[in-house]
């Protein structure tokens, strides 16, 4: 049962990324659009994301109840060491929701639509930022259970240039990946090549990103690249996802819809997987001590079958409802076009 809660821990992580991370996306891409375009990019992110953006959170949720019951000494580490960027990403999370809604809803259309998207743009470059400083705080290996200073205890684990740099990264990711989402459900041909051109640049920017946690990484002292080309799953996964680049690319070019999706989550998954497999079975990397693994921080074997048999049975009622409420929001916004 042990394996079976691990797959749904590296499950929901990702679908997290690629749906959740998607939705953070579509505000940062907001930011960045031309207030002629910005109108028109708020109806069609509202008609893609609207109606099930709430139910993203669903696997963030799954990865809190995992570690909660399953791995406690990791929940507990990570809930006291990074309470700071945890507490800020739940805060930007909280924001980005309100204020999405009153955008939306609020019968005035005045100049508070403006504040509006002011704070929905900034909890969705916040949310994401502090996502990727809580992957890169427990990579980087600073978390210190043994000190009592506050600084070394709840800030230099991630307070440095690395994850602040994987926050970036995680900015950019999430940004193309809504970028190249957004471009099948546009119906325009003008708004269309806008949000193909987007994706474009955001590719870009994401590959000097990466390049960056890279560069960071070494500054603080993390032989990342040495990391991840001494395991072999890694390796190959980061060689698919840059070799699917000229590919992704060549899609954009040529106008594509479908294509340039099916690749950009690829590439997600496979920068997840490299990391992930990079790191396993260590969850947290400590200064002092042994590393918390989900070995050494597992619960007792009876919580571990109880769990799995209800993230089994609870996958089989709660992933197909979930389905059809995708599915039938879709089928409601393509009658209405």
């Amino acid at each position: 049962m042990f394996e079976v809660i691990v797959l749904f821990l590296g499950v929901s992580l990702l679908f997290y990324c690629l749906f959740a991370g998607a939705d953070f996306g579509a505000g940062i891409l907001e930011g960045f659009s031309s207030r002629k375009f910005r109108e028109k990019g708020q109806k069609l992110t509202y008609d893609a994301i609207g109606p099930v953006w709430e139910a993203n959170h669903i696997w963030l949720i799954l990865v809190v109840v995992i570690l909660f019951m399953g791995f406690p000494k990791v929940y507990t580490t990570i809930s006291v060491a990074l309470h700071i960027p945890i507490t800020a990403m739940l805060i930007g999370i909280v924001l980005r929701g309100c204020f999405f809604t009153f955008r939306h809803y609020d019968p005035i259309k005045g100049r508070s639509q403006r504040y509006y998207t002011g704070v929905f743009v900034f909890s969705s470059i916040a949310t994401s930022l502090f996502l990727g400083i809580i992957a890169g705080a427990v990579t980087l290996g600073r978390i210190n259970l043994e000190t009592t200073n506050f600084i070394q205890g709840f800030i230099s684990p991630w307070f440095n240039l690395f994850s602040f740099a994987v926050g970036i990264f995680a900015c950019c990711i999430f940004t193309f990946l809504a970028a190249v989402y957004l471009i099948g459900e546009a119906r325009e041909e003008d708004i269309r090549r806008i949000f193909l051109d987007q994706a474009i640049k955001s590719n870009v920017v994401t590959v000097i990103a990466g390049g960056f946690v890279f560069i960071a990484a070494q500054m603080d002292g993390l032989d990342l690249i040495e990391l991840l080309w001494s395991h072999p799953l890694s390796a190959a996964c980061l060689v698919l996802a840059t070799l699917s680049l000229p590919v992704l690319w060549f899609t954009l070019i040529k106008r594509n819809v479908i294509v340039p999706r099916l690749l950009a989550g690829f590439q997600v998954s496979m920068i997840l997987v490299a990391w992930l497999w990079m790191q396993y079975p260590v969850v947290i990397n400590l200064t002092h001590g042994e590393d918390l693994t989900l070995h050494n921080t597992s619960a007792p074997d009876a919580t571990l079958q109880m769990l799995g048999w209800a993230l089994i049975v609870g996958s089989m009622l709660i992933l197909p409802a979930l389905f059809y409420l995708l599915k039938s929001f879709k089928w409601n916004q393509e009658q209405v076009h």
